[in-house]
């Protein structure tokens, strides 16, 4: 049996939460960017949690703008799908299942973009989600009376103009416009491009400013897992224990968050999905939510990532199993990163429960995430999420933060690569790590004199910004965690350096 509207009532409620029967009768009002699994996991289980709920009583227009198949599995199944929550839970595993039929409609913007504008003289239609990544949200050469334009931006402009025309200019008529796409600022980038869109279009001034007045555009921020389709042994698995095929199944962590920057009555009270979950926050600015999610979650799986390497641990949950490696993640979230970052807008409380949070989803036994993918761009992507942080602690203490001096010198370590062809290889317990760094020639070269790399790479502001020996004692603590991981491991390290 496939799922669908019609075999819903076919299905066992003790094992799946399903929809109530006339949710199905719901008026779409929100218009969606994107049939991925972020949006499908993260907003769209927003709205399906919301109208099971009696709340916010609205469904979703999906726009598919990529040219790969994919409306079919939806028309099959009439846009409902099965949600499964996998994870770990203050401290405990969870598994859930739930019917998502949020989802009213997929039309291909390259085939369907007529009923795609006509959507547009919907009175009901109020919000625009869009996950597009970072490459959608970007200025073009659109026409926007193309069938389609070629851009998302140029896509949700030609939207926004169908409507202001059929509506005559009603301010009241604008929509409130939630990108979801992982650039900061993304709502205030995508409405600068709108406008000059419109302006290249040679769009009338009135357009202009209800572009501007009548439409809320909200910066916001996602955080969660979701990796999408299940394996194909685990797919069938729950296929066979929940009674029902679901091509469009897709897992999820329970672990949810999206921020949505408002300080709008009139967006407030759109968004009532928001009074369901507390995993929606609607607030004046989402600055601190970005803040803890960098140092907290990027930032930690950064200064654990080459420790984890050199411990022998593929995977994140592997290494979280480890008592001693699992009391190495906690104390630098709650001894030195959260303290290093708490002050007048994040709290002691904030930081708390995030890092609570945090060991949960690094525990997740349900997530294969491999340390050597969150290696890619590692120089990058240490100085982004960590280099702040030092600035921010030696504002507060005269002693180095020893789980971050030792997260930095196991990265070093890692740094110290074969060149092999033209490539920059690692061999860790016999298997071979290629390194996707676009500074590894720089630590290649430092690597030659063992006895000074450590002062030549945190002193390069090429790589750092700044001059890092700076900081009173880090250079040392760096060098002497180095040492002790040489002559004993990480692990010993860590049972003997930071007990």
């Amino acid at each position: 049996m496939l799922l669908s509207r019609e075999n819903i009532e076919k299905i066992d409620v003790n094992k799946v939460e399903l929809p109530k029967g006339n949710s199905f009768e719901l008026p779409e009002r929100v218009l969606q960017f994107g049939t991925g699994v972020l949006l499908r996991g993260l907003p769209d289980y927003f709205v399906d949690k919301a109208n099971k709920a009696g709340v916010f009583n609205g469904r979703i227009l999906v726009v598919k703008s990529t040219a790969s198949s994919g409306t079919d599995e939806f028309s099959e199944q009439e846009g409902v799908y099965t949600l499964c929550i996998k994870g770990i839970e203050e401290g405990q595993e969870v598994v859930r299942y739930s019917v998502n039929n949020a989802i009213s409609r997929v039309l291909a913007a390259s085939k369907d973009w007529t009923a795609i504008l006509e959507a547009a003289h919907n009175p009901d239609m109020q919000v625009v989600f869009s996950n597009t990544t970072e490459v959608g949200i970007v200025m073009s050469n659109d026409t926007i009376s193309d069938n389609p334009p070629a851009s998302f931006p140029g896509k949700l402009l030609a939207f926004l103009y169908e409507r202001y025309r059929h509506f005559g200019g009603d301010k009241t008529k604008g929509l409130v416009i939630l990108p979801t796409e992982l650039i900061s600022d993304n709502a205030t980038k995508l409405k600068k491009i709108l406008h000059s869109l419109a302006v290249q279009n040679n769009l009338e001034e009135d357009f202009l400013a209800w572009l501007d007045e009548a439409n809320d555009f909200c910066n916001t921020l996602v955080d969660r897992i979701v990796p999408g389709r299940l394996p194909k042994e685990e797919q069938k698995q729950t296929e066979e224990e929940l009674g029902y095929q679901d091509q469009l199944m897709i897992m999820a962590e329970p672990f949810r968050l999206w921020a949505i920057e408002t300080d709008s009555p009139r967006v407030k009270q759109i968004l009532s999905f928001a009074e369901v979950d507390n995993g929606v926050v609607l607030v004046p600015s989402i600055d601190k939510f970005k803040e803890i999610k960098l140092r907290l979650l990027n930032g930690t799986h950064t200064l654990s990532c080459a420790a984890a390497l050199w411990s022998g641990f593929i995977t994140v949950k592997e290494a979280m199993k480890n008592d001693t490696f699992n009391a190495f993640v906690k104390g630098l979230m709650k001894n030195e990163i959260s303290k290093a970052i708490v002050d007048e807008t994040i709290e002691t409380q904030d930081v708390e429960d995030f890092s609570n949070r945090v060991i949960d989803r690094f525990s997740n036994p349900f997530l294969e995430h491999r340390w050597e993918s969150i290696a890619l761009n590692y120089t990058s992507k240490m100085n982004m999420r960590n280099i702040a942080l030092l600035e921010k602690w030696y504002k507060k203490n005269l002693l180095p933060p020893s789980y971050i001096a030792l997260g930095f010198a196991a990265y070093i370590k890692f740094m110290n690569t074969e060149e092999q062809e033209g490539r920059y290889v690692q061999e860790i317990n016999g298997e071979k790590i290629i390194l996707q760094d676009e500074f590894a020639p720089v630590l290649y070269d430092y690597w030659k004199d063992s006895e000074t790399v450590v002062g030549n790479v945190l002193r390069d502001d090429s790589l750092w910004g700044k001059d890092l020996t700076a900081y009173p004692g880090f250079e040392s603590a760096v060098k002497q965690s180095l040492d002790e991981i040489n002559a004993h491991g990480v692990l010993k390290t860590i049972e003997t350096s930071l007990d």
